[in-house]
């Protein structure tokens, strides 16, 4: 059987609006304009640094105030999870996997402790062998390290990669895995462009994709 990770945001769970949210909190408290869920959306993907150094040049924040603003976010984030919405079939598509007997895990540049806090307020943490987020290892995604980790902590078997973003297809070809790219979440580049095995849209077709890609490896 296979080792399946999944990217998290954009992926399993569409976590923009309880982001967009703390996001605006954070500006509020500031004296400046919100941001958009447009915005939040495209921002989101390469850790809260990146969204937070986003965020700030969206309002024109200057960098000496990045630092107290991030700590700030990290604080607040792990209470994040009330606006947060599981993608339709992902539930149905998680158990089918188990059942067939497949490894799953978490790779996500999402910091570690909001990611269990959502995946428990959802009842998800319950489907992964293994959670890494984005601080769990000293790089995060595009580096291969932290999907790399993800597998091995897995143990044997086909590796497959299931994410939405640049990012993530961006870390599958540095790994040299297949990459499943699920077309619903928050990437910004048409999926054409984007390098990847298979792409779909509704999680009802995930298992046939698994199924084809662990026959391959055999």
């Amino acid at each position: 059987m296979a080792r399946i990770v999944f990217d998290l945001d954009g992926t399993l769970i569409d976590s923009a609006p309880d982001i967009h949210a703390g996001a605006n909190q954070l500006l509020e408290a500031e004296g400046a304009e919100p941001i958009t869920l447009a915005d939040t959306r495209s921002f989101i993907g390469q850790g809260a640094s990146v969204f937070i150094e986003k965020m700030r040049a969206a309002r024109g924040i200057p960098d000496s105030e990045h630092a107290r603003l991030l700590a700030a976010f990290v604080a607040l984030y792990e209470t994040l999870v009330t606006r947060t919405e599981i993608y339709p079939g992902v539930v149905a598509a998680l158990e089918a996997l188990a059942a067939e007997g497949h490894s799953l895990g978490i790779c996500t540049n999402k910091p570690l402790v909001p990611c269990k806090a959502v995946l428990n307020h959802l009842d998800l943490t319950r489907f992964f062998g293994v959670i890494l987020g984005g601080d769990s290892l000293p790089t995060h995604k595009p580096d291969p390290a932290p999907l790399e980790a993800a597998f091995a902590a897995l143990g044997d078997g086909p590796e497959i990669y299931v994410g939405d973003s640049e990012v993530d297809a961006e870390t599958a070809r540095r790994a040299c895995v297949p990459f499943l790219l699920f077309t619903e979440g928050y990437r910004k580049t048409e999926v054409e462009a984007l390098p990847h095995t298979a792409a779909f849209s509704d999680f009802a077709d995930l298992g046939a994709l698994v199924r084809r890609l662990v026959a391959r490896a055999a």
